[in-house]
């Protein structure tokens, strides 16, 4: 995996060429993902790569890109979140172990 790919949409679509292929959404205490109705909890995935992306002129612009697979079966996929993570409705094992790659 790169360390740099670019812009948000960039390493997003770079990721994808990599095989992370599902988009993955907090759902209070787990990620989900829409497509495929998985949800994965805190220990049933890993994260291999944060990328983090500030806006120019809008604190706004801020977000950080979670490069995830799951633990549970081998599926990869992003997670796009703003700085604020631990303002979400999650639980707080979820809150914790995406900030721990911060």
């Amino acid at each position: 995996m790169k360390t740099d790919y670019g812009t948000l949409s960039q390493t997003i679509n770079g990721l994808k060429a990599e095989g992370y292929t599902r988009d993955f959404n907090i759902q209070q205490d787990c990620l989900v993902c829409q497509e495929t109705q998985s949800e994965l909890s805190p220990d049933e995935f890993e994260i291999d790569g944060v990328f983090r992306f500030e806006g120019e002129s809008n604190p706004d612009d801020e977000a950080v890109l979670y490069a995830i697979s799951s633990t549970k079966d081998g599926s990869k996929g992003v997670l796009v979140n703003g700085y604020g993570i631990s303002n979400d409705d999650s639980s707080a094992a979820l809150v914790q172990k995406l900030n721990t790659h911060l």
